[in-house]
């Protein structure tokens, strides 16, 4: 939620940092040379004449360097790293010299260090025992200059500015990129998928209204995923800059103004191996509850608990589904300004707010608060905030106070115990409510005065600059662990703006911002969401509908951005209520359009649900680039993998799948290409390898088929999305409910997409009870377990159980196997060997429906 435009910044331009940056009188700082080594457990420790250079090894493919020079150190030089999960556990490296190198290897991963001059280079080891060079620095880390340019309105509202420059002292790391790799990542911006050749600040920033080009947003992650499987995650937390080598060819480059000078590698043999590797130890996404993956009621905002109770009871006259109500920032004030920090209910507004609640909460509606760090000095709260020392403080030990948009205020310190305790008490309080969920927002922080300080948990205080970059980072960790605290059996659930490279772990949904309500708002949002699940935060969402402005309502765009809802991780709609985002305000045709997608939704649940699983074990995204089905062509066109990707006519091909932000995979079954315009017909898919069926094909029709490697158009309508369906995927799906409170997994409908091209298939669905923490963990839940294999006379499904399963697991499944793409009337159908005739074979469609009760033995489906 953001209500202002960049005329409302230029009163506060001073205090927060919206700068442009331009390096100039950089001077490369070598690290010098090898003087000796020595091994502490398994922490190798290299002195050189300049540094103290510390490796530690991680998993099987992550190798954390941290520099600390004997003579130029920045600002809290000494803050730890807040990417590494806490728990994370040294490897050990196998370490070899001799009189020009040290090598220290991990699994396949070694760091080679060149014993003078002093650099490292990372290399990867392959199949065939030969190492390929993935990275290496390019003289250690190096010292120079920024110039930060401000500008400074003469008035408020003026579009005269004054800029000032600043010269600031920045510290980091340069590396060597080879002529053909591509570069993901940075976290949320608008660039293109392959961000090479980009410059751009590590500051996190609100970009409000953006549409089809942001080189600063909400959510900054300094890393790169390269083409040549690697990641290289700068481990600083700092205001800095990232170079994608658009100012030196071939150069990458990471800086800060402050912090900690590390950075980590990360390789492996496959992407998704790479993101496990990375996950691994930045640490998992924990599992969040079912009801998350349904749909929301959402809007800047809900102004009375009648409004919330009519617009609960709406959607349920008109059979939508919900599971969850988000109340902004009304719920604590009836004005946008003057009350921001008051965080507790406006009982004009609000009279029973407990009851309210309770009774959506009966109707299947669980209720989340948005929160915001700042507490104005005219909010309720204000003088009890700086009686506790819960706020950030000035150089003279006083509780900061900075204007912005919303009135004079200060910002809660999150960093500190006192802090913490003040804020997890107002927490705890809406809990005890029945309060579900909470949202973070402003959490950047919006605005964050460099001159700021904050206190530690070891009493150390840095400035703003030093950490600004985790501050929603360190926020949500405070929600997660009091959330736990309050309650360890139910998963947390944290919507927040802001982060920085590891806050998956504490269970953070983020989403993209306050996306300009139009088509442009639409266009980079598979982009966004790609871009930050490939760097762990795979919840990564949009506000659908689009959130900032838009003067009348755009009924195509509101369906095309709410169809593609569907297939993302989070169904939000959200926007400023000048239109209304819930779709149950609109139009009989827009209402009779979307019910049935988001339906489809909750019938997917089964499917989905188990996308979260993989992402909580594995580290795999739910939305999935294209260039991880172009694997199995890199790995044929590179049989050596020494040669280099131009060496073969059809490399091009792979690294153009690098760029594809056009159409993404929902899981490894679907194929989802959006419509992002306007009147669009048709749209052009480039097909993995494999065939494909259309997904939304119109009764009595037989699913049209697409062999894959090729591309193709696909005729779409108002009333359909452009969607595949892989041959060979397994797809579970449930009846129809109202809210995640009604899922019932004992009655399953299980499509088995079959096609003679696929001779074996294999599918895993996740279930367990949808809301205790760490149910992975305890071992409380179940995975059903499909396959198929498809000779040339009949085709074999098998189902099979595992697990030690949960409170109010079904005993026994009701069954309906419906196999698509048998295009005659089965000869034969065996169950365990025995013969069934209950099976009905539509030619219209040419589908196979068996209905069966499945008590969860091994069972053998046999149709010839």
């Amino acid at each position: 939620m953001r209500l202002f435009t960049l005329k409302y910044c230029t009163a506060y331009l001073l205090t927060s940092v919206l700068t442009c940056l331009f390096f100039s009188n950089q001077s490369l700082a070598s690290t010098g040379k090898y003087l000796s080594h020595k091994l502490s457990g398994n922490t190798v420790f290299i002195s050189t004449n300049v540094a103290t250079v510390t490796l530690n090894a991680y998993g099987e493919g992550a190798i954390a360097i941290h520099y600390q020079s004997h003579k130029e150190k920045l600002p809290a030089s000494q803050l730890p790293s807040f990417a590494i999960k806490e728990q994370a556990v040294n490897s050990s490296f196998v370490i070899k010299e001799d009189n020009k190198q040290l090598t220290l290897t991990l699994n396949k991963l070694s760091a080679v260090i060149n014993k003078s001059p002093f650099y490292i280079s990372y290399y990867q080891r392959n199949k065939h025992k030969k190492n390929k060079l993935l990275i290496a620095e390019q003289q250690g880390f190096f010292s120079g200059t920024v110039n930060e340019v401000t500008e400074i309105a003469a008035i408020e509202g003026s579009s005269t500015t004054t800029k000032i420059t600043t010269k600031l002292p920045v510290q980091g790391f340069r590396f060597y990129l080879d002529d053909t790799e591509k570069l993901l990542g940075g976290g949320e911006r608008v660039l293109g998928m392959d961000r090479r050749g980009h410059s751009f600040p590590l500051y996190n920033r609100a970009h409000y209204g953006y549409t089809t080009h942001s080189e600063q947003m909400n959510f900054s992650i300094p890393a790169v995923m390269s083409s040549n499987k690697y990641i290289v995650l700068f481990d600083n937390s700092a205001k800095g800059y990232m170079d994608l080598a658009k100012k030196e060819e071939n150069i990458l480059e990471f800086s800060a103004v402050a912090g900690r000078m590390a950075y980590i590698v990360f390789s492996a043999d496959t992407y998704p191996k790479l993101l496990n590797n990375y996950v691994d130890v930045t640490g998992k996404q924990p599992l969040p509850p079912r009801w998350s993956l349904g749909n929301y009621a959402s809007r800047f905002g809900y102004r009375s608990e009648a409004e919330v109770r009519a617009t609960v009871n709406k959607f349920i006259d008109l059979d939508f589904p919900l599971d969850a109500l988000i109340l902004d920032l009304y719920w604590f004030g009836k004005d946008i300004k003057g009350h921001m920090g008051n965080l507790a209910w406006d009982k004009n507004a609000f009279p029973e707010p407990e009851k309210m609640i309770n009774d959506i909460k009966e109707q299947g509606v669980k209720t989340i608060l948005i929160t915001e760090p700042f507490v104005l000095s005219t909010s309720s709260k204000w003088q009890d905030a700086v009686d506790s020392q819960a706020l950030a403080t000035d150089a003279q030990g006083k509780a900061k106070q900075f204007d912005f948009y919303f009135g004079n205020t200060g910002l809660v310190d999150v960093f500190s115990d006192k802090g913490q305790q003040w804020f997890n008490d107002i927490y705890q309080q809406l809990y005890q409510q029945g309060v579900t969920g909470w949202w973070g927002d402003l959490g950047e922080p919006e605005v964050h005065p460099s001159d700021t300080l904050h206190t530690l948990s070891d009493g150390s205080v840095v400035n703003a600059d030093a950490i600004h970059n985790v501050y929603g980072h360190q926020w949500a960790k405070m929600v997660f662990e009091n959330q736990l605290k309050m309650n360890p059996e139910q998963r947390p659930f944290i919507l927040m703006r802001s982060g920085f490279a590891g806050s998956q772990r504490y269970g953070m949904i983020p989403w993209t911002g306050d996306v300009s309500r139009s088509w442009d708002g639409l266009k980079p949002q598979v982009e966004l969401s790609l871009q930050m699940g490939l760097l762990g935060m795979a919840y990564t969402h949009s506000d659908l509908g689009g959130f900032a402005g838009g003067e009348t309502f755009n009924q195509e765009m509101y369906i095309r951005w709410l169809q593609y809802g569907v297939f993302q991780p989070i169904y939000r709609p959200h926007a400023q209520d000048n239109i209304a985002p819930e779709v149950v305000f609109h139009d009989k045709e827009t209402q009779d359009i979307l019910r049935k997608f988001i339906k489809l939704r909750y019938k997917l649940l089964p499917y989905n649900y188990s996308l979260a699983y993989q992402n909580s074990t594995t580290g795999m995204p739910l939305m999935r680039p294209l260039f991880f089905e172009s694997e199995e062509l890199e790995q044929e066109l590179n049989q050596d993998l020494e040669q280099t990707l131009n060496s073969s006519p059809n490399s091009g091909n792979y690294l153009a799948s690098f760029d594809n932000a056009s159409s993404y995979l929902w899981g490894d079954a679907f194929l989802v290409t959006p419509v992002v315009a306007a009147n669009i017909n048709s749209v052009s898919v480039n097909l993995p390898e494999g065939v494909w069926f259309d997904y939304f094909t119109r009764d009595n029709e037989v699913a049209k088929k697409y062999q894959g490697g090729q591309a193709v158009n696909l005729a779409t309508s108002l009333e359909t999305l452009p969607v595949l369906v892989r041959a060979g995927a397994f797809i579970p799906m449930i009846d129809d409910i109202q809210s995640t409170q009604d899922y019932d997994a004992s009655k399953l409908t299980l499509h088995y997409y079959a096609d003679k091209s696929v001779t074996s298939a294999n599918y895993e669905m996740y279930e367990d009870d949808g809301k205790t923490y760490q149910a992975i963990e305890k071992g409380l839940f179940e995975l059903l377990q499909f396959s198929a294999k498809q000779q040339q006379k009949h085709l074999t499904i098998n189902l099979n159980r595992t697990g030690k399963g949960y409170n109010g697991m079904p005993q026994e499944r009701t069954m309906t196997l419906v196999i698509h793409n048998i295009s005659q009337v089965p000869n034969k159908i065996s169950l365990n060997n025995k013969v069934i005739n209950n099976a009905v074979w539509q030619e219209k469609d040419h589908s196979l429906t068996i209905d069966f009760t499945w008590q969860h033995q091994p069972l053998t489906l046999t149709i010839q």
